[in-house]
């Protein structure tokens, strides 16, 4: 059935699991009662202990050659992988919920922009009106705190989409290449100011057990698939899928703590759906469409491809770069 998906379908479902699994993360943020500064301290030891040992089994000796793969992500994308995680953290702590959701959910206008001006990634009109419904659809689900919390918070959830939409727009400027490898260097990134602000400090059990589950578990899986999104899709749509934490983390909190989101809120979670739905459905039929007319199948050639790729261990289409049609 995979070998049957396209590329984009498949960019979707890889990131759209990334995001189910890291939906729960605001809802940890709110639970620990840790500073800051060591709530950042272990979850950067912990990610990136996981995911260094998944680079180094994935890759063995032949690791720092994929490093060097990545070109100017290997530099651009820590730091803003990195820059992501302090101003979430940051402005969940100092701010309502609803402020971060609504500044964050800009992150696929400013990827879309990036990708347009820096590397001429050209988008769909389709995906535009998709960015923009989803963008609407997020602003209505956490209209209800807006204004609460502290300016502080705001300026620090302004990094949000910035370091966002940086991350994904230079790794799908890589055409193809696994990024992945360079997410360890990203939470040393992150320990650093943590160690100097003197995150190194061991949280009480609760807390810490948050915080190995967090790190060992969800935040490794999470991060492994979204990076690799941009393999498959442009950053702007990559981002894009990324709105559906709004909507996961809101339906999390009403489950977990019983706060009932306000009528917007259901609004705005069934126009991202839609948007979502609705435009992974025109792809679709007009991929049909165009098999009728008598273009190439790419669910053959993609089956082709991996059978190809089995057999002779060379690359296949499935790894070629995506493009932003």
């Amino acid at each position: 059935m995979w070998q049957g998906l396209s590329r984009r379908a498949r960019g979707y479902l890889i990131t759209g699991a990334g995001v189910l699994l890291l939906s729960p993360d605001a809802l940890f943020v709110k639970a620990t009662e840790v500073e800051v500064e060591v709530f950042m301290f272990w979850r950067a030891l912990l990610l990136g202990l996981m995911l260094g040992l998944v680079a180094l089994a994935r890759y063995g000796r032949r690791l720092p050659g994929a490093l060097r793969a990545c070109g100017p992500a290997a530099l651009w994308c820590p730091l803003a992988f990195a820059g992501a995680a302090w101003g979430f953290v940051a402005a969940v702590r100092l701010t309502a919920a609803g402020n971060v959701l609504v500044i964050q959910n800009l992150a696929p206008l400013v990827a879309g922009l990036l990708g347009l001006l820096l590397f001429r990634q050209r988008l769909r009109g389709q995906t535009w009106v998709v960015i923009l419904l989803c963008v609407l659809g997020a602003g209505l689900m956490a209209a209800g705190e807006v204004g609460k919390g502290s300016p502080l918070g705001l300026l620090m959830a302004l990094a949000i989409p910035l370091s966002i939409a940086i991350n994904m727009t230079v790794a799908s400027a890589q055409r193809g290449v696994d990024t992945t490898v360079i997410l360890p260097l990203g939470c040393l990134v992150m320990l650093l100011p943590a160690l100097a602000l003197g995150g190194m400090q061991l949280p009480p059990l609760a807390d810490l057990l948050r915080l190995l589950l967090l790190g060992l578990v969800f935040l490794p899986a999470a991060y492994f698939l979204i990076q690799t999104g941009p393999r498959y899709l442009p950053g702007a749509e990559v981002s894009l899928v990324m709105l559906l934490e709004t909507l996961v983390g809101t339906l999390l909190v009403w489950w977990w703590v019983g706060e009932v989101p306000p009528p917007l809120a259901f609004v705005g979670g069934g126009l991202i759906l839609a948007a979502l739905l609705g435009s992974g459905l025109l792809d679709l039929l007009r991929q049909r469409r165009k098999v009728a007319e008598g273009a190439p199948d790419p669910q053959r050639i993609l089956a082709e491809a991996a059978q190809q790729e089995g057999g002779d261990g060379s690359p296949g289409l499935a790894e070629q770069p995506c493009e932003a049609r």
